[in-house]
């Protein structure tokens, strides 16, 4: 079979794709492989509010406990929260269980290590050669061997304590609005900004487990525009469904992505004399004005693959302290080990306090170039069809023979989806939105 786990765990279509039993043998296998069968581990699980949510649950827990370990259940609590509860409690392991900005049918299982960090690609094919060797060597224990399951009940007030304490301000005068998109978010980020002192206005803050992502959140960025214009707010933010991605709104409704708040961030934690070497850590999605406005800063840049756990390393590499994507995953390493839309969302808006200037102003620092992105849905076995087409290619090749040097073309398959994603950058909306479907209608047609 083909691997099983996509750039962010293993994701598929709830009790179709992501089996019951798929969960149960990644739990078994998991528990397994991170712990190398040495002592009585213990395992964090967490969920966002996604209906598939306790199915999943249910089964992964079974087979963490059938291998003896121990199962620590959070509830729903975001993304970030396991990362940084794992290294809080000690633990051997932490498993999320949720589809991130994917709609209510998806769902996923991603793994966490004792330190907080999402899994290498060499462990995560250890655990699908587990499953796919039929467990042999893996113990199955009885009696008193048996794992238990416990509940953690202080995991939510523990992980929003900590994300309170990365700042050093208050938040008293300020209005902020809160998209929860329904999702892992809807407790911690209200309760944080509440006891922060923000008069807090929330919408999508009331998963019935369909909601999740639904026309809400960092996807949907419109009703949180005209929320913020409506309600006179100094700052928005948006998170997706497990809350490990913000993206922010200013206080004229416009949307701020996560090249922004990267350009903000940083800007200010140089100014303070915390931004290692300088130094921001991107993707090569993000847009060509953050490599301008990092240029003009002092700023030097770091660009990686698409996904965050690239991002990742390479600020390992040379302890960097801040990285993140366009799509407002945003990494402050001094924090956490993963993308935090709740640390993210805090930090910004204490430098939007401290600095006394409006959301607007501090976003003046960036100037986007158009930009557009086009997804083609193409089956996972031709997601190569732009490298290995010839007419595909000579296409591409041609685009960017237009662009001139004043703009790019950017083709990369979608680690989580039966996508291809195509983007472009230019000087002109109109015509890189010509050439960017062209290049779509292309690669469709050869499937």
């Amino acid at each position: 079979m083909g691997r099983m786990f996509g750039t962010d765990g293993v994701r598929g279509i709830a009790n179709t794709e992501l089996t019951a039993k798929l969960a149960y043998n990644l739990g078994r296998a998991g528990a397994y492989v991170l712990t190398e069968g040495t002592h009585k581990p213990r395992i964090l699980v967490a969920k966002d509010t996604r209906i598939s949510g306790d199915m999943l649950e249910s089964a992964l827990v079974a087979g963490i406990l059938s291998v003896g370990a121990e199962a620590i259940i959070l509830g729903v609590v975001p993304t970030p929260a396991v990362a940084h509860l794992t290294r809080e409690y000690n633990a051997d392991a932490g498993v999320m269980i949720s589809a991130s900005h994917n709609p209510v049918e998806y769902n996923g299982i991603k793994f966490f290590d004792g330190k907080g960090y999402k899994l290498s690609d060499s462990l995560e094919d250890e655990i699908q050669r587990v499953i796919e060797c039929g467990f042999e060597g893996v113990p199955s224990p009885v009696g008193e061997g048996v794992g238990r399951v416990y509940r953690e009940e202080s995991a939510l007030n523990e992980y929003i304590e900590y994300a309170k304490s990365t700042i050093k301000t208050d938040f008293k005068g300020l209005k902020v609005a809160l998209d929860c998109a329904n999702g892992a978010a809807y407790k911690a980020a209200v309760k944080a900004f509440r006891a922060l002192g923000a008069r807090v206005y929330v919408i999508n803050d009331n998963p019935d487990g369909n909601n999740i992502n639904e026309n809400c959140g960092s996807t949907h960025m419109e009703e949180l525009m005209d929320y913020v214009v409506r309600k006179k707010c100094d700052i928005g933010f948006a998170f997706d469904g497990d809350a490990d991605r913000c993206l922010a709104v200013d206080e004229k409704g416009n949307m701020i992505n996560g090249d922004f708040l990267l350009t903000i961030c940083a800007k200010a934690l140089k100014e303070a004399g915390q931004l290692k070497d300088d130094t921001l850590v991107v993707t090569v999605m993000s847009n060509l004005g953050l490599d301008i406005a990092a240029k003009r800063e002092g700023i030097n840049l770091v660009k990686t693959k698409v996904g965050d756990r690239y991002v990742l390393e390479e600020m390992l590499k040379d302890n960097y302290v801040l990285g993140g994507e366009q799509s407002g995953h945003i990494i402050f390493l001094n924090h956490n080990t993963t993308g935090d839309g709740l640390v993210t969302a805090l930090q910004v808006a204490a430098i939007v306090k401290e600095s006394g200037k409006t959301f607007s102003e501090l976003a003046g620092v960036m100037k986007e170039l158009p930009q557009v992105l086009v997804n083609a849905t193409v089956p996972n076995n031709k997601k190569n069809i732009y490298l290995e087409d010839e007419e595909i290619v000579k296409a591409i090749n041609e685009v960017e023979a237009k662009l001139n040097g004043v703009g790019r073309v950017l083709i990369r398959p979608s680690g989580t989806e039966p996508l291809v994603r195509v983007m472009l950058e230019g000087e002109n909306q109109e015509e890189i939105n010509e050439m960017a479907n062209g290049l779509v209608d292309l690669i469709l047609s050869k499937i």
